[in-house]
């Protein structure tokens, strides 16, 4: 493996390899980070109307689950890209004032985070039905409403119940952010292909790609992990190693 690539200028512009790879890292970065706010946000309130008492909230809660959850993550991407903007107008004006790259990166964090909520929901959803029912029970009982009751007794508790499986979705999240490849955005494995065929070096170019993304995945993990020792209630859920 000739590191010595890396170095390299790249024809026709004023950088080498290694940084046109770091220039796509982060945009892979940042779509991740605003995708998984936006999936976070929206898991949260999908997973909570899901486990309320109210049959047009949970069913409503439901389809969207069974929709972002059973469509291909691809197909997702050129609806989002291609197909919204022309049923829209409103959203159409809107792309046309943006530069290409803007329009595939907002495209990416909308797509993935629909998609991520979806997942996401279904945590949460899981850890506040793991609950003891004389939680929500003792909520009331206090004269909390039902919101309050979520938002002081039982989403505290349902959250570090479902790190460990949060934590697939951030990293599964980063993954998946390769997918934006397919509508233009230059991140991470845009920029590996892009060099891998401009220079016939695909092994050191998808080398480098692989531990990149292996770090970062990982990264994340330690990094929730050590959140999820932080809130680890004794006796009850076991923190990450």
């Amino acid at each position: 493996m000739n590191l010595g690539i890396f170095f390299e200028q790249v024809p026709d512009f004023d950088e080498t390899w290694g940084d046109m790879l770091l220039s796509g890292l982060g945009w892979t970065l940042a779509t991740a980070f605003f995708a998984w706010i936006m999936a976070f946000v929206l898991g949260s309130i999908i997973g909570v109307i899901r486990t309320t008492d109210r049959p047009v909230m949970v069913r409503f809660g439901n389809a969207y689950v069974e929709l972002f959850r059973n469509i291909p993550l691809l197909v997702q991407f050129f609806v989002w890209y291609f197909v919204v903007p022309g049923l829209i107008p409103a959203v159409k004006a809107w792309v046309t004032t943006l530069d290409p790259t803007r329009h595939q990166f907002f495209t990416a964090v909308v797509c993935l985070g629909f998609f991520t909520s979806a997942r996401i929901a279904e945590q949460v959803r899981s850890g506040i039905q793991a609950l003891p029912r004389g939680q929500r029970n003792a909520g009331y009982a206090l004269g909390l409403t039902q919101i309050q009751t979520y938002r002081y007794v039982l989403l505290p508790m349902a959250y570090r119940i479902i790190i460990p499986p949060l934590t697939s979705e951030v990293m599964n999240l980063i993954k998946n952010t390769a997918v934006a490849y397919s509508i233009g955005l230059v991140e991470l494995f845009f920029r590996t292909r892009e060099m891998g065929e401009m220079t016939f070096r695909y092994f050191e170019a998808f080398g480098a790609a692989t531990v990149i993304y292996v770090v970062i995945a990982m990264l994340a993990n330690r990094i929730m992990a050590f959140i999820e020792r932080r809130v680890a209630v004794p006796g009850y859920i076991v923190g990450g190693k």
